[in-house]
């Protein structure tokens, strides 16, 4: 996947950019991710439908893979099934 690419899930409504590209495989409720759907091909699996938030980054650290969530859906994103993080929103300095 390169910077830029919308990946697409095939089992809920989930949409995500790639913010920051990785050489791993994207998955969304346990089936891959891929960048044309023609269709949802069932529901995601128990433990994997947590969810995801629209305007939320997800990030995997270990590969440094980092999405944007551009359309929500009941999907947990993960990468080797691992669960992928939500950034916390930077704390910005008070104005006195």
């Amino acid at each position: 996947m390169k910077t830029g690419t919308r990946a697409l899930s095939t089992v809920c409504d989930t949409e995500v950019m790639i913010i920051r590209a990785a050489e791993v495989e994207l998955f969304c409720g346990g089936a891959p991710m891929v960048t044309a759907r023609d269709g949802q091909a069932g529901a995601p699996e128990a433990g994997l439908d947590g969810g995801t938030l629209l305007g939320k980054r997800y990030t995997h650290a270990p590969s440094g893979l980092e999405v944007l969530c551009v359309k929500p859906g009941a999907g947990t994103l993960s990468v080797n099934g691992e669960p992928l993080t939500e950034v916390a929103a930077k704390q910005l300095p008070s104005s006195d």
